[in-house]
């Protein structure tokens, strides 16, 4: 499969990414994810002792993550912290287009 095949695969939710693919994916190493993990910033569908399974839709906010990382040296605490925040943002924003879209002349602003 291509780079923007798997990329695209990637934004599905129902698709999953092992541990090996998603630190490809964000720039993270393995450890750094288990230590994301351990945490409680970053939570595996699947933790069996053979392989770690993540949700795709996991890989947008880690790349960002990564990225916060290498361009402000952020250390692993901190981007825990991040990535609760992206989090509640996210949801936030859907709660957001949900009370939008039930409010009669608030067509998409």
């Amino acid at each position: 499969m291509s780079t923007q095949g798997v990329e695209l695969a990637w934004l599905d939710a129902r698709e999953t990414v092992t541990v090996m693919e998603l630190s490809q994916a964000c720039g993270l190493s393995a450890d750094e994810l288990q230590e994301l993990i351990e945490y409680g910033a970053l939570s595996p569908l699947q933790a069996g002792e053979s392989q770690v399974i993540f949700s795709a839709a996991c890989v947008t906010s880690m790349r960002t993550v990564g990225k916060l990382r290498r361009d402000f040296d952020l250390d692993l605490f901190a981007l825990a912290t991040v990535l609760g925040y992206l989090g509640r943002i996210e949801e936030l924003e859907r709660e957001l287009r949900t009370f939008r879209a039930h409010v009669p002349g608030h067509g998409s602003q």
